[in-house]
């Protein structure tokens, strides 16, 4: 089984963009990802209503961090340490060597190819450090960029599941996307 250890935690870079971890400091960045409609559209999650909902959000970040069972950073462009997004692992399965890649990331900072650019070094990371050997990434059907961003990494589409998800009082599809190490090919 996979053993996974955040400590210390792992700053990482690539060409234009910083990960490091989420602080309270963050949470006024954290309460506009989480509170924008745009930005939750495709995410079956509630919006953050007060500051109070950002700082439990981060929280429960940093306290999977600690439990060395999850990990998502806080990105942010190199010249600039303000948080733009949100990026990471969940719902990690060391026993099958298996875990979910989520993003977000402030609608200003759309169109930019940051969240490509993200996704490849975080997937460097997962598979060359932490070890894994498959990644998945689980996406609502009409969310197109983000299909886009899957298949420029070399995510494949493993399915489609109809009416799989109960949310606001509608069922809503899913598609899962994945990818294994032997066909990750590092692109930095």
């Amino acid at each position: 089984m996979l053993t996974l250890n955040f400590n210390p935690f792992p700053i990482l870079t690539s060409e234009r963009l910083r990960f490091r971890r989420l602080t309270d400091s963050d949470v006024n960045e954290v309460f506009e990802l989480r509170s924008n409609p745009e930005t939750m559209k495709y995410i079956p999650r509630p919006l953050a209503k007060t500051i109070d909902d950002a700082l439990s959000h981060i929280k429960m970040i940093n306290d999977n961090i600690d439990a060395n069972s999850d990990i998502n950073w806080a990105v942010t462009e190199k010249d600039n340490d303000k948080c733009i997004g949100i990026m990471g692992f969940f719902r990690s399965q060391p026993e099958n060597y298996r875990t979910e890649l989520g993003y977000m990331i402030l609608p200003e900072h759309h169109n930019k190819g940051y969240v490509t650019e993200a996704v490849k070094t975080l997937l460097n990371y997962a598979f060359n450090e932490m070890g894994f050997n498959s990644i998945e990434a689980t996406i609502d059907p009409e969310n197109i960029a983000s299909e886009k961003v899957l298949q420029k990494n070399g995510f494949i589409k493993e399915g489609h599941l109809i009416e799989n998800f109960f949310y606001n009082g509608q069922f809503i599809d899913s598609v899962i996307y994945s990818l294994l190490k032997r066909n990750f090919k590092k692109t930095q």
